[in-house]
């Protein structure tokens, strides 16, 4: 145990250069850092909401709203399977949680239900005299808003990503609410925009009717939508488009900011994939010379006038937008549509005046324990006190660079880990250093005493540190938010701890022993 060949030394050394080098740029200040060379440690650790200071919102997703557009969805495909069996029928539409349309003949009513049961193999059909009602399972209902839930939290996800954020707290709570945790948001509000936007686009060509501007007439299978133009009495305009849906937002698979190279102003191009190229190239090419609406959230951004067929599958939105509600809009279509509402339920800002008081509060408990622990060490065991005190040092180094390394976020409790980490890190010291003063006590020479306490501690030491290991990990894949922020440094801890204790202080202890060759031990 007291020999240590070549390769072990330039391990060690260069592990302990690595999180010295790490570990550094957290010492310098955040603008410093990022201007590093690519080829130099230039990451700092990531703070979580509790130091950094960011927002956190509890959001509600309305999946209700899913279930009534399904059923909506329902009722066209109900209409389209009558009309292809020549069935008269009256009633069409949506009644509580159920599709109902009316028969108008009862010979022909079995006829429609065998119809109308093949349209969704995951609803129950009933019928009532001359009305039949279509309705969802309870299975289907329940997988139905499950699957919403999960396609917001994906949604709200990319968007979060899309703003540069870094280590995002995104989680499910319950059946239809998202716990968000953004650290360090300079704009919360812009946030809550973003977040809330239910971002879903379609393309309507304008009505004929839309030039007469009443209001108080709508022709069928027409609908008045609200402009982003206001019109003479400061008022959002009017425009009356045609409800189907000639070209869905589904299909769009980029969205990027520009600029209009004729006036210079702030647009959005927009790019669709094959099948939505396609309709875009069909619809402009039969409907020349008429206005498409552009609609966003059921508000009209721009109503262009077709002037020639587009057919390269992209196209540009223009609607009078700054510069960040470009940027915002490109965002919000490339990561793609809400299927609902978000209701903020709940909302705090943590201030980062309250997080850098956490911090210099972590550094007074961290700098308060390494001391007395250092002082401990050195009277409790002399010489060999102070080398365990110069390894755990280095630790701290270690346990800084791994932070930076993995880009874990430090979080309060996290802290609270570094802090563990300090007074566990010289166990397996005091361990060894126990065994050498029995084997000392014993008549074991020097080297001899060295060599068996090292060798009797190293499975202790082991077995110890092993088992907090599993639990830090089993906290950290069960846990959430603050738990998982301390089995993060916990875990790094512990690897960091062992490193230092087993291999970097027998190297001290070894490199003495070799020089000086002492007849006794003083510890």
């Amino acid at each position: 145990m007291v020999y240590f060949s070549k390769w072990k030394i330039i391990f060690i050394l260069a592990v302990c250069a690595l999180g010295l080098g790490f570990s550094a740029p957290n010492f310098l200040g955040g603008k410093t850092a990022e201007g590093l060379p690519d080829w130099l440690p230039h990451k700092q650790v990531s703070l979580g909401l509790d130091l950094q200071g960011g927002s956190h919102l509890l959001l509600e997703v309305d999946v209700d709203v899913v279930i009534s557009e399904q059923l909506e969805s329902l009722v066209d495909s109900m209409r389209a399977e009558l009309r292809k069996g020549r069935i008269r029928y009256g009633g069409l539409g949506v009644s509580g949680e159920s599709a109902k349309v009316v028969v108008r003949k009862p010979e022909e009513v079995e006829k429609a239900r065998n119809l109308l049961r093949a349209i969704d193999p995951e609803s129950e059909t009933v019928v009532d005299g001359n009305t039949i009602r279509i309705s969802f399972t309870p299975r289907a209902r329940a997988d139905r808003r499950n699957a919403a839930l999960q396609q917001s939290l994906e949604i709200i996800r990319r968007r979060i990503d899309e703003t540069g954020v870094r280590e995002p707290t995104i989680q499910r709570q319950g059946d239809d609410r998202i716990l968000l945790q953004v650290p360090g948001v300079e704009d919360p509000e812009r946030l809550k925009a973003l977040i809330g936007k239910t971002a879903k686009m379609a393309f309507h060509l304008v009505h004929e009717r839309d030039i007469d501007k009443d209001t108080s007439r709508t022709p069928p299978g027409a609908r008045w939508l609200p402009s982003q133009e206001l019109g003479p009495d400061g008022k959002p305009e009017k425009v009356l488009v045609r409800r189907r849906v000639m070209v869905s937002g589904e299909d769009l698979v980029d969205a990027q900011p520009s600029f209009d190279q004729r006036d210079n102003q702030p647009i959005v191009n927009f790019r669709f994939n094959a099948r939505g190229g396609k309709k875009f190239g069909d619809v402009t090419s039969a409907n020349v010379n008429r206005p498409f609406a552009i609609v966003l959230d059921d508000t009209v951004i721009s109503a262009p006038v077709i002037r020639e067929p587009i057919l390269g599958g992209s196209g540009q939105i223009s609607g009078n937008f700054s510069v960040q509600e470009s940027n915002d809009l490109a965002l919000l279509l490339r990561a793609g549509a809400l299927p609902a509402p978000l209701t903020i339920l709940e909302e705090r800002t943590v201030g980062p005046g309250l997080g850098a008081d956490s911090v210099a509060a972590g550094k007074i408990a961290s700098i308060i324990g390494m001391i007395l622990v250092v002082v401990f060490m050195a009277i409790a065991y002399g010489r060999f006190g102070l080398m365990a005190d110069a390894a755990l040092i280095i630790n701290m180094f270690l346990i800084l660079g791994g932070l930076s390394i993995l880009q874990a976020t430090l979080t309060l409790p996290g802290i609270a880990g570094i802090v563990l980490t300090i007074g566990m890190a010289v166990d397996a010291n005091v361990l060894i250093f126990e065994r050498i003063r029995e084997e000392v006590r014993h008549g074991r020479t020097p080297i001899n005493a060295i060599d068996a306490g090292y060798g009797r501690a190293l499975t202790t030491i082991i077995d110890a540190n092993v088992t907090t290991l599993i639990a830090a990990v089993l906290l950290y894949i069960f846990g959430s938010g603050p738990v998982r922020g301390f089995a993060v440094t916990l875990a790094i801890g512990i690897v960091t701890s062992m490193f230092t204790a087993i291999m970097l202080t027998r190297l001290f202890v070894v490199t003495w022993l070799r020089r000086t060759r002492p007849t006794a031990l003083p510890i």
